[in-house]
């Protein structure tokens, strides 16, 4: 099978579904990647704070060397994380996720969030003081945008993007510096709809990817009173009368919206289901209706570094 792709701002084509990584546990990876790839998938989406880009590593490694697939069909994402957002720190990091990923290159690198938190000397992901508070850091994410600029000119990245941007946060870089993102990678769901950030990114060619898709029911923080996206009853309905699974009309709203999905599974069976997504179209009527879904319901908002200034989620956000 042939994914179709989007074309960014750079020309290069990125299909428009790849394989997430989040909350994949260790041991579990490996085969999931290998699955994918001989699914079909050429996209796979990963980040360093996720724990398991050695897996992912070591199951392109085992693809190419088998012959299934080279370096070059796959389009491989990694993510800068919090603690790294210092120029002095980024190309280390960039570096440990390249020796993970056993690759010289990657095809995307994006800055996970725009906060950061201290570094210290135990290397310590998640910064805590003795309160359990984050320790943050003020390095404004427009230098450490910078710092990405000069990876792309060397070519060890391909494009460079941001994550969980807000429209305004986009606007700086665009404004401030040489390159626009190629990409913003944020949390997009029927209940999550983000029009405003989704029309602005679109209309500055910044192409959008939908991380949590089916609305992340296993999200280490999930509240039992939460909806359950998947359980819809309308979802339900449509996906009956089309003879889809609810997430086979998930991510399908989503590319719809000419927006790449990632979603994440390490079962071979919905790995596959997930790429099943070009054999059928929602009309207007069924996209009307997933889009009247919208609550503004964030799952994944991290409410806990919310005094954090750069913290995206904040009503009419500004600096």
């Amino acid at each position: 099978m042939t994914v179709p792709s989007i074309k960014l701002n750079t020309g290069c084509e990125m299909p428009i579904v790849g394989l997430g990584t989040w909350k994949s546990k260790s041991g579990e990876v490996q085969r999931a990647v290998e699955v994918a790839i001989d699914s079909g998938y050429r996209h796979v989406d990963c980040a360093l704070v996720y724990g398991n880009e050695k897996e992912v590593g070591s199951a392109l490694k085992k693809k190419i060397d088998e012959g299934k697939v080279t370096r070059e069909d796959m389009f491989i994402t990694g993510k800068l994380w919090n603690v790294f957002h210092h120029p002095s720190k980024v190309r280390g990091s960039l570096q440990e996720s390249l020796n993970n990923l056993q690759t010289s290159y990657l095809d995307l690198y994006l800055i996970h969030w725009p906060m950061a938190y201290v570094l210290q000397p135990d290397g310590n992901l998640f910064p805590k003081d003795s309160n359990g508070k984050f320790i943050y850091d003020d390095t404004d994410y427009v230098d450490t945008w910078k710092e990405l600029e000069k990876a792309k000119e060397e070519g060890i990245v391909k494009n460079i993007g941001v994550s969980n941007f807000n429209a305004y946060q986009v606007n700086r870089i665009i404004k401030e510096c040489k390159v626009v993102p190629a990409v913003n990678q944020v949390e997009l769901h029927p209940y999550l709809n983000q029009e405003e950030t989704v029309k602005f990114c679109q209309t500055n060619k910044v192409a959008m990817t939908a991380y949590s898709p089916l609305g992340s029911p296993d999200r280490p923080w999930v509240k039992p009173d939460e909806p359950v996206l998947l359980e819809d009853p309308k979802l339900v309905a449509i996906a009956e009368r089309l003879k889809k699974t609810v997430a086979q009309i998930l991510l399908r709203y989503q590319i719809q919206r000419n927006i790449i999905v990632i979603p994440k599974s390490v079962t071979p069976s919905r790995i596959q289901s997930n790429l099943q997504l070009f054999d059928f179209e929602l009309s207007a009527d069924d996209m009307a209706t997933v889009a009247g879904f919208d609550r503004s319901f964030r799952g994944c908002a991290l409410e806990w570094v919310s005094d954090h200034k750069y913290w995206p989620f904040k009503e009419n956000y500004t600096e």
